[in-house]
């Protein structure tokens, strides 16, 4: 029989430009998770597992991240998918509580972003050696490829081509910005 996973509390930090406050991803963690457990009404001793997700911090920072809410020796999984990150810590999460290895599990997410443009995940500038090297060889073939941030132009293209299949018009991408912003 499968078992139901709820959300039954969120927390989270502002949302802000980087660099603006003086703190690191694990003070956010703390703000974030703390809000969750309160708002749950749960200690964190409740808590069996942890997911973690986040991209541009060290591999075991989820662990690191933890520590700030009680380290309880649970396992702490470390997620990073680019942008799914979150969405696939929190799945991870339901699919242990649905699975039945717990009954309370924690999706943490956090991150410390310098300024700037993201880079497109390639190892020093060279972007055969990047993850999403045939994403930029199929973009490069479509739309050509500039030597500027790849990430804009991955999301600037595929916007493009959703346009094109779908209609799309330039004031609804923009309604989007503009709400995000």
């Amino acid at each position: 029989m499968r078992t139901k996973a709820y959300v039954v509390g969120v927390g989270m930090t502002r949302f802000e430009k980087p660099e603006t406050r003086d703190w690191q991803y694990w003070d956010m963690a703390r703000e974030a998770g703390t809000g969750a457990l309160t708002d749950a009404g749960i200690p964190y001793d409740a808590v069996e597992q942890v997911a973690a997700g986040y991209c541009f911090q060290a591999s075991t920072a989820g662990q690191r991240a933890a520590y700030e809410l009680g380290l309880t020796g649970v396992p702490v999984y470390n997620v990073n998918n680019n942008c799914a990150t979150g969405a696939t810590a929190l799945m991870l999460a339901r699919q242990f509580v649905e699975g039945g290895a717990s009954d309370c599990v924690l999706a943490l997410g956090f991150e410390k972003m310098a300024r700037g443009a993201l880079g497109g995940g390639a190892d020093g500038g060279d972007f055969a050696t990047s993850p999403v090297a045939r994403h930029y060889a199929v973009m490069a073939a479509r739309h050509g490829f500039e030597m500027t941030p790849p990430t804009a132009q991955i999301f600037g293209n595929a916007a493009r081509e959703h346009m094109e299949r779908y209609g799309t018009t330039e004031a609804q991408l923009a309604a989007v910005g503009a709400k995000n912003h």
